[in-house]
């Protein structure tokens, strides 16, 4: 059976903090090897990508490997032929699968039918590819991670999710604001819960961001979302990641975003610009960590 990426809770707790020292391990000598010497990788793309495609094209080639994109204006994906066919099909040509598209339902899908792996580069449930390499982030800074608080600040989506799950596996606390109305998936929270993850829910995001060492945000309207743009807005008033809010961290507190960024929308401009964010590492380290979920599915 292929090894497949499509949630953190695929990993075992002992594979995801292998993955992360292995990441930063490749991270240190600019890792290369041939390992997808001879291999096509396919690369659906079904939303626009720049962090999440860019990276893996490269971590595919820095692998030995070769990177097919492919969006719907070139395949049949997601008109005529059913995903069932896609996935037997694409498991004659090529040697796996990096998707990135809307229901969960589609990577699932895909794995199921196909008969190569598959690794989930994002869907409107999860994002976990991101939120390993943000875990990357705060290793890199803060390797111990039972001392940690990390909030989420803004909306219960694939990103709060992503967080949720990995929560079961990196002994942090994670507090996340969210306004009613855009929780997170209930059944998430519980099962990450469940399974002795640290996780208050709060509507207010100064009480998340008391005490945090590292506060997350995203966008308020996601890819899909766009004609609720108006009414988020008026949903997530006082949700800003600000100075303000950046005050009421611990001191070393650090500010993390997946990006693209409405800067005075979710974040001001003087944090995502100042001394306290590191979004631009976190952007890097996608690209070390997609080389790390490479080898790990290619490695069974």
């Amino acid at each position: 059976m292929p090894r497949n990426f499509l949630s953190i809770l695929d990993l075992e707790k002992t594979d995801a903090h292998a993955l992360v020292r292995r990441a930063h391990e490749m991270k240190q000598v600019d890792y290369r090897c041939d390992l997808l010497s001879g291999k096509t990788v396919a690369m659906i793309f079904e939303k626009a990508s720049t962090r999440t495609r860019v990276s893996f094209e490269v971590g595919i080639r820095h692998l030995g490997g070769t990177p097919l994109f492919m969006t719907p204006a070139e395949s049949q994906l997601g008109r005529s032929e059913p995903l069932c066919d896609t996935a037997r099909v694409l498991s004659r040509y090529c040697a796996g699968m990096v998707v990135r598209t809307f229901g969960q339902e589609k990577v699932d899908a895909l794995a199921t039918w196909g008969s190569i792996p598959v690794v989930n580069a994002l869907t409107d449930e999860y994002h976990p590819c991101q939120v390993m390499s943000d875990m990357l982030t705060m290793y890199e800074r803060t390797p111990d991670f039972s001392s940690l608080k990390v909030a989420w600040v803004g909306d219960g989506n694939n990103m709060a999710h992503s967080f949720i799950n990995a929560a079961v596996h990196f002994p942090f606390e994670l507090a996340l604001a969210v306004p009613e109305g855009y929780d997170p998936d209930p059944a998430i929270v519980e099962r990450a819960k469940g399974l002795g993850a640290r996780i208050t829910l709060t509507r207010d995001p100064r009480e998340a961001c008391a005490g945090a060492h590292y506060i997350n945000t995203d966008v308020w309207a996601s890819m899909g979302q766009e004609e609720e743009q108006k009414a988020r807005e008026k949903a997530f008033a006082g949700f800003m990641v600000d100075d303000a809010m950046m005050a009421l961290a611990a001191p070393d507190a650090k500010f993390l975003h997946c990006l693209p960024a409405h800067r005075g929308e979710e974040v001001s401009e003087s944090v995502i610009e100042g001394p306290q964010s590191v979004i631009f590492d976190q952007a890097e380290n996608r690209l070390h960590m997609q080389k790390a979920i490479l080898e790990w599915v290619f490695s069974d």
